[in-house]
């Protein structure tokens, strides 16, 4: 009798997945990924030219936004967006991705999307009430410096950052090698437009996974020296770019390229199989 419940209510939670109305959650979440990429390039093209003090990393991006009229619609908007995509990737890890099937690596990465995208729901939602104040990469840095402390934490951390290295950089492989485009209804597109977004998620998808490569390569830096205050996420990652020769060049190479991914992002949320 409970594995008939559990079978019929496994069933109800597929045809749910794959319901209209899933399907529109998922691409609103696209679409948010999207204009989050693109914000945070702007952010940092701002940074480099020195017209902003906000952090060039999701949270900044998100503040930077509810600044703007019309910021608070928009960031309501964001939030039930990024709600929707980590409802989707959850979804995908019960049930299997569209385009992967259903090997674990594939579902435990949607997994992991999930999690990270119910937590920029929730940052996004704090923004609003207005409690979402303090540095991301503070926090960042606190807690590296904190499992530090711990028996074993200098491992850990470097585990984390090597870990964050490797998908960078398997990010700039799928990017390069256009991976991406198995995940898209190539069919639907114009000759025209699958060309623009070929070159859109290549050039994208590559400079996204180098910015993550770097943020790993710094937290690997902050395990081996043991100083915490060396990690943190993008911006940490955009800022050690910028102090580089030609700083101020490559930082808006990356910005670019962050935000050419989340333009290919919005095309994600037209034409990808979900």
């Amino acid at each position: 009798m409970r594995s008939t419940a559990t079978a019929r209510a496994s069933g109800t939670a597929r045809r749910a997945s794959n319901s209209p109305a899933a399907r529109a959650l998922a691409r609103a979440g696209l679409a948010a990924r999207g204009v989050l990429y693109v914000l945070i390039g702007l952010v940092a093209v701002l940074v480099a030219l020195g017209q902003s003090s906000q952090e060039a990393d999701q949270k900044g991006a998100l503040q930077l936004l509810a600044g703007q009229p019309y910021g608070l619609a928009a960031l309501w908007l964001l939030g039930i967006g990024f709600a929707g995509y980590a409802l989707w990737r959850l979804s995908e890890a019960a049930f299997g991705v569209t385009g992967e099937g259903n090997g674990a690596g594939a579902r435990l990465k949607s997994l992991v999307r999930a999690l990270i995208y119910a937590f920029f729901a929730y940052l996004t939602f704090k923004i609003i009430a207005g409690t979402g104040g303090g540095s991301q990469t503070s926090k960042q840095q606190d807690l590296t410096a904190t499992v530090m402390h711990h028996p074993g934490g200098q491992w850990l951390v470097a585990i984390a950052g090597l870990a964050i290295v490797i998908a960078g950089l398997v990010l700039v492989v799928e990017g390069l090698r256009r991976k991406f485009l198995k995940y898209l209804q190539l069919s639907e597109m114009s000759p025209r437009a699958r060309r623009i977004v070929e070159w859109l998620g290549t050039v994208g998808t590559a400079a996204r996974g180098a910015v993550f490569a770097l943020a790993g390569v710094l937290v690997i830096e902050a395990a081996v020296t043991y100083q915490p205050a060396k990690a943190g996420g993008i911006d940490k990652a955009l800022l050690t770019l910028r102090n580089q020769p030609f700083g101020e060049f490559l930082l808006i190479l990356a910005a670019l390229g962050l935000i050419i991914f989340g333009v290919y992002g919005l095309c994600e949320a037209r034409w990808r199989k979900v």
